[in-house]
Formats: structure tokens, sequence, C-alpha cells
């Protein structure tokens, strides 16, 4: 028993030293960070009452690629003004508060019940979404600190924030925010913004008005009216405004009619000076991504962008005048890009005829929006075919096939546009023809999967949805922007060196030091150049494409070469053409910002051809002469694959159209090719029967287990051509069909 208490009074004793030893260190390290604090407060920091007198704006100025033209100015002196208390209406203050910190009139500068729930957001995001700041915190860091993400700056802000609260009433602190916080178009301080935004006084701002301006100061890129679509602006004033009614700060009868007006409709017109708007935004919008949009809109910056000035008032006239012409089309609007693929640069970028029009949504920047891109997707699934070991030469039939269900239950059978069929081609011809069945055995050959991959190789950044597209990808079933498409062509035209598309070459803070003068990433190899000198050859062969487009289409230039495609989307949607020469790639949409169809026949080639050849023609004028290298040839003893026909085991004659007489090969090659009917005797199988379709150069032998294999074999409908000029004919596969007529010129692929 003795011993027993021993033990336990010795046990207590050592409890009770360990608690007394853990206070004292406690004790030191409360003390220490108290004395921290009450240094960085007394010293470490400024005076808050200096606050008010802190200079409110610095201007930064975007530039032209030369620096002598000025796109746009970032804020100024006239582009603030200072209200009082008094002058700002109540709506306002709610508004705000319910948007940017719920607790304000609670807390004394720090809110640690955001900062844990902002922690945990980040934590569960496994990235930094939220900050947790509060109003206080944010008008600190704007006033004393910028934007600079260190441990050491958010000490300060929180202990300088603290000090604001103990000098300030909760009311200036409130007005020194609205008074400093960017809201877009310009527009810095809620004075401005109201002008700017309602055309009126911030005394008399309305609660739906207030609740939308509110929702800027997050995004202003994002949910700007004069940016964004205005269902995206209204959605987040219709988050602020429920917001506001959860907190208590409005009633249910003001919240319902609030959320029912159309505050879109009150918004007024920008009107203070801006050269090429959407390249503008587009820009403001990637720099807030890497900068921070405070210290982009008030850091004084001299922004020089890539913009080639002359170059985008040819565009913009281009784009102008080709949507006038389109309006007998029902087509009301169209876009332009140009890029320049050895760097990457955006030269020019018209994303509507007319920005300020607000019936199409002349806003809106189309060359950044997702559009359909039709058969201008094409040359990326032949490139990509190209890279497993197909060539140009390849033949195919051009013929009716049902490919198998397309995932929604029904059997894919596509039609070519001028709903014949074509017989014998090479994939040249195809390409260059731009018909639809060839180029859904050509996807099939390159594969769905490694297509999309060659796609994003190329610098497309949507596609990411791999399981939705099936086969129908080649004909343009996913998504893209007009701006990656341009550059993705651009790989092309630089033989398969990849520079990313951006609009800044240099920035200069006001101390003169370069913040980015080499940003821009360096092109990197993503593509066979011999991949890329085939497709270059191919979107270039004007006689290749003359069956279908004609030989004087709008995708050629008189004195140079130069590479295009054109797509047209289903019901006519969407229409696009994107060429390019060595040292510009110009990409050009046309249609309606609506999604609503325009009038049937309104192809690629007319509606955004015509712009396209427009703009191109004026851009290179005076430019020297480009040519595009041609590739090497490769050679195989595999019938079909590198254009070897009569290696089917069948028979290759020439005759002579106007007397019927038979020619020799020799002779034939003399006449000119319009003058010379090929027959093919017995082209009895498909590429599939010679080839292993992911190994068509190697020894890997065909797959006749492929179930594509029976399809392209037995399809229900073959055609043959005639002599020129003669209809195109479709026989059932039990008439026996041995013998087809193709030109001289299809079969030698001129």
């Amino acid at each position: 028993m003795g011993n027993a208490q021993t033990i336990m009074k010795r046990i207590w004793r050592i409890t009770l030293r360990f608690a007394l030893e853990t206070t004292y260190v406690v004790s030191l390290f409360a003390f220490g960070a108290v004395l921290a604090f009450a240094g960085i407060y007394v010293f470490g920091t400024q005076d808050a009452k200096t606050l008010p007198t802190i200079p409110l704006e610095q201007t930064s100025i975007l530039y032209d690629r030369t620096g002598t033209h000025v796109l746009y100015q970032l804020h100024g002196e006239e582009n603030r003004k200072v209200m009082p208390h008094d002058q700002i209406s109540d709506a306002m203050r709610k508004a705000t508060i319910a948007a940017e910190d719920s607790n304000f009139y609670a807390h004394h500068g720090v809110d640690f019940t955001s900062i844990v729930r902002a922690l945990i957001a980040d934590i569960e995001a496994g990235k930094i979404e939220q900050g947790g700041s509060t109003i206080t915190q944010q008008l600190a860091r704007n006033a004393f600190f910028g934007r600079e993400r260190t441990v050491k700056r958010k000490i300060l802000e929180t202990v300088m924030a603290i000090k604001i609260e103990n000098t300030f009433s909760k009311d200036e602190i409130l007005d020194m925010y609205l008074n400093r916080v960017p809201y877009g178009a310009n527009a810095y301080g809620v004075g401005t913004a109201a002008e700017v935004y309602f055309g009126k006084e911030a005394k008399d701002l309305t609660l739906d008005e207030a609740a939308l301006l509110a929702s800027l100061t997050k995004a202003p890129s994002l949910y700007s009216p004069y940016v964004a679509k205005r269902s995206h602006t209204i959605n987040a004033r219709d988050r602020i405004l429920a917001r506001m009614y959860a907190l208590g700060l409005i009633t249910d009868v003001q919240f319902k009619q609030s959320i029912t007006i159309d505050t879109g409709a009150k918004i007024v017109p920008l009107t203070h000076a801006i050269v090429a708007p959407h390249f503008v935004f587009y820009v403001i919008e990637q720099l807030e991504k890497e900068y921070g949009r405070l210290a982009l809109e008030t850091g004084g910056w001299k922004i020089y962008t890539t913009l080639d000035w002359e170059m985008q008032k040819q565009a913009e006239w281009a784009v102008r005048e080709g949507a006038k012409k389109n309006m007998s089309r029902d087509a009301t609007n169209a876009a332009l890009t140009a890029v320049d693929p050895r760097t990457g640069e955006i030269l020019a970028m018209v994303g509507s005829k007319d920005f300020y029009d607000a019936s199409i949504d002349g806003e809106v920047n189309v060359t950044t929006r997702l559009r359909q891109p039709g058969s201008s997707f094409k040359p990326i699934a032949y490139a990509t075919a190209f890279s497993k070991g197909f060539q140009p030469e390849t033949i195919l039939t051009d013929k009716r096939i049902n490919f198998g269900p397309d995932g929604s239950g029904k059997d894919y059978i596509p039609d070519n546009y001028d709903g014949r069929f074509h017989g014998v081609l090479s994939m040249r011809q195809t390409l260059s023809q731009s018909l639809n069945i060839p180029a859904v055995q050509t996807l099939y050959l390159a594969g769905v999967q490694q297509t999309i991959d060659m796609a994003h190789k190329l610098g497309i950044t949507t596609l990411n949805e791999t399981n939705r597209y099936g086969l129908a990808l080649v004909l343009g079933g996913g998504e893209v922007k007009l701006l990656d498409m341009t550059a993705a062509f651009g790989v092309f035209a630089r033989e398969g060196m990849r520079a990313p598309v951006h609009g800044v070459v240099n920035i200069i803070d006001q101390g003169g030091k370069h913040i980015d003068d080499d940003a821009a990433e360096k092109p990197v190899s993503v593509l066979d150049p011999e991949v890329a000198r085939k497709i270059n050859s191919i979107l270039s062969d004007n006689a290749a494409r003359a069956p279908i487009f004609g030989s004087h289409s709008p995708l050629i230039l008189p004195d140079r070469p130069v590479a295009a495609k054109t797509g047209t989307t289903q019901d006519f949607r969407d229409a696009w053409t994107i060429g390019y020469t060595p040292s510009l790639a110009v990409g050009v949409w046309a249609g309606n910002n609506d999604n609503h169809a325009m009038a049937a026949g309104s192809d690629g080639v007319f509606v955004a051809a015509p712009i396209w050849n427009d703009f191109m023609k004026i851009a290179l004028k005076d430019k020297p002469v480009e040519n595009f290298s041609a590739y090497t040839p490769v050679t195989s003893d595999k019938p079909l694959l590198t254009g070897n026909r009569d290696g089917e085991g069948g028979e290759v004659k020439y005759y002579d159209i106007k007397s019927g007489k038979e020619l020799s090969e020799k002779k034939a090659k003399k006449k000119k090719s319009s003058k010379v009917r090929v027959s093919i005797k017995n082209p009895a199988h498909s590429i599939l029967y010679y080839v292993n379709k992911n190994d068509p150069l190697g020894q890997t032998p065909p797959d006749f287990t492929d179930p594509m294999f029976s399809r392209w074999e037995d399809a229900s409908e073959v055609s043959y051509g005639g002599d020129e000029g003669s209809a195109t004919a479709s026989v059932a596969v039990s008439d026996a069909i041995d013998e087809i007529f193709i030109s001289a010129s299809e079969y030698y692929g001129e």
C-alpha cells in the first residue's frame, strides 16, 4: 500500500511539473507572438492614417507591337470619381458585403472563420481557389502591399487590417474600398462604375444594378456585360442577390422583384476609346490570370502587344465587308484571326463584325468561343494517318459504307456533300475534295483517340470528352476554337514546329523594368516535318481540289502558293476557312452567334473563303513569295498503300477519250490528262485487305478480324465514273462491276 502511494505521488509530481513546464513554454511562445505582433504593429507597418492620402491610380497602357498606337488605357485620373458616404447607395454597400465579406460588421479586420473555410476549400481543390480576405484586408493589400503572395505579405496585411480597423469606422473603411476597387471596363471606384455601366450616379443605383456591379469585382473580364455573354453576367448578379437575401440584407419582396428585372437592358454602350476591343480584352484576360487584376490595372505598365496595326485594320475591313455580303445568306456575323506561325504571335483578331452591335452579340469574341469546325478538322485526321505510315498516294474507295453503330444505337452511314460516290481515289484527292466517306475511313485508320492526341499536340485546347465524338469527329463533331485551329494549321505551315499563341511581346513597369519580355514559350517540334509537308502539298494542290471546288475558287491566290481548307457544319450553322503560307496563318468563321442556321448552300467556300481571300491578298501584298517544301515519297510493294493500283491483281489500261483507242502508258502520260481515260480492272479489295492499319508500312499482317474489314469489303454499293462529264452511276455489288473508269488526272494525282 505504501509503495502504491509513493508511486502515485511521484506520478502526480511528474504530471504537475510537465503541466507547469508546458504552460511556461506556451506562455513564452504566446508572449513572443504578442511582442512580435506589437513590434510589427508599431514599427513594421505604416501609419493607417496615411491611407486616405495614398494615390488611387496608376494608368497601364496597351500598345500595338510597334508602341506607336495606343489600343487601350486601363484607368487614369479621369476614370475615377471619389464618392463621399452620402453619395453611395445603401444597396451598393449591402451588395458588396454579400459579395466580398458577409461578416464585415462583426469582425475586427480579420475573419478567422472565413480563413479556415477558404483553407478547407483550397485543400479539397488541391490548389488556391479562395483567399478568405476581408474587405479591410483587401483594402490594406491594395493600398500598401500589392499582389505579392508570400507569408510575410499576408502577416503584414493582417496586422495592417487590424490597424485600419482601430483607426477608421466600418463605414469609412467600406467607403474607401468602394472608391478604390476596379469594376472592369476601365472603371475604378463605384462612382465611375455607375456612370460607365448605367449612366447614373452611385447614389441612384438600384438593388439589381448594385448586385451586378458587386459581381464584377471578382472577375471583371469574366462577367463584364461588354465581354461575356449577358446570361453569364445576369447569373453572377443573381448569385449576389440570393446571398443578400440569405444574409437578411434584403427582404423576400425585394429579392423577388430584383431578380426579375432585365438589368442587362440597362447597360449603356461602352463609349471610351478602345482599339481592337476583342483583342484587347483577350490580352487583359490572359494577363489577369498571370499577374492578377490589381497589378495589371493599377501598375502603370506599358504593355506592348503582338498586334500588327495595319493588319488589324485590314482584317476589320475584310470581316465587315464580307459579313455585309453574307447578309443575303442569313449570316449576320463573321470573325477572323491571323497568327504568325513562326512565333505564335497574334497579328490580328476580329471577334465579330461590330463589337458594339448588341443585336448580334457583337461583344462576344467568336475567335475564342466553341464552334463546330466541319470539314476544316479533316487535315488533323489525315496528318495522324500519315504519321502512322499512310501516304497521300494511299488509295481509298469512295462508296456507300455502313460504319456500324455510332454510340447512339444507329448505324453511321455518312454521305458526301454532293450526294455522290466518286470511286477509287488517293488520299490526296479525298482530302483536297473534302469527301466525307473517305475522311471517315481515314479517321478509322488513324484512330479516334490518336487523332484527338494529335489535335492536342497541335494546340487544340478542347476535345476533352473523348468518348463523345466517335467517327463523326472528322466531319467536325467536336467543338473547337477558331484561334486554336488557326494556330494548329500554323504547325503545318512551320513543318511541325509549334509556337504557342500569345498576345504580348513585352511589359515595362513604371521604373523601366522589363516584366515580361521573354514570356512566350519557345517553338517545339510536335509533328514529323515530312507529315507536315504532305499536308501542305495536299492543301495547296488546286488541281486535286478542282473537281469539287473548281479551278478558280477563293482558296487560291494568283501570285503565290497557299494552303487552305474549308469547313461547313450540319444545317449550315458554321462556315470556316483556314489557310496559310509559311509565315502567315489565317482563320475565318462566318455564321450567327445565336447558332441559327444560315441559308442552305452557305458553305465555307462561299461565305468564309471570300473574307479569307480578301484579307490574304491585302496582307501579303508586297511580301516575298514563299514556297512549301516538297515531301519525299515513300515506296512500298503493298498494293494501294503508295498508289500501286494494279498491284490489286487487276489490269490498268489507257484510252483516248475522243477516239476510244487504247494507248500505251508512255503515250498516255504525254497527253493532257483531260484527254485520257484510265480503266482499272477488278478493284476488288479495300486498303484493309493489304495492310494492318496500326502498322501500314511494317510487316504486321492485315487483321481480317477487324470489324471494318468486312464492312469496307462488302459495302452495299460501289460506284464508277464514265467518260469525263458523264453522270456517276451506282449499282449493286451483285451486278459484278469489274471495271472502274477515272480520268488520268485522278489516276496520277495531278
